[in-house]
């Protein structure tokens, strides 16, 4: 028995040294540390209205960059002809307007992309050109166009 309990307390040492190499790697002061604890304790609701202050406040964004269309890019509103859409062994959909309807847009966004939050899809309207589908086959691009161009968004493909 007495082995036993030597396993036991053998098998908690790399646990708790674990935990102190974790607190150890990562030490804040206490003043972050308290506010750490007091974000922990809101809503889902109360952090997204503190994110959207903290942006306001700090005039940032928490929406990841989104690349520029290259210099060479065809204009605005300039699509590939049908036969060469098929022909691409894959494209990249960008879009460059969302038009007067964005709500519609940011829902076809969401349906092309679902891993798109409402907030990223709602940026990407803002912040145009955006690549909505980056070297997608051809018939995910043309379904991408259809929803898109269905909401009133102006799109290219590349």
């Amino acid at each position: 028995m007495i082995s036993m309990a030597d396993d036991t307390n053998k098998a908690e040492e790399p646990k708790t040294e674990a935990k102190e190499e974790k607190s150890q790697s990562k030490k804040v002061s206490a003043n972050v540390g308290k506010l750490v604890d007091e974000i922990a304790k809101l809503s889902v609701l109360e952090l997204s209205e503190l994110v959207s202050s903290l942006q306001e406040k700090l005039g940032v964004s928490a929406a990841a960059p989104v690349m520029a269309a290259p210099a060479g890019a065809p204009l605005a509103g300039a699509e590939a002809p049908a036969g060469e859409a098929a022909g691409g062994a894959t494209q990249t959909v960008t879009i460059t307007g969302a038009g007067a309807n964005k709500i519609a847009v940011i829902k076809a966004l969401r349906e092309i992309n679902q891993n798109l939050t409402l907030v990223d899809a709602k940026n990407m309207t803002e912040q145009v050109p955006a690549e909505v589908l980056k070297d997608a086959k051809a018939e995910d691009t043309k379904s991408a166009i259809e929803k898109l161009k269905a909401a009133g968004a102006t799109v290219e493909v590349k």
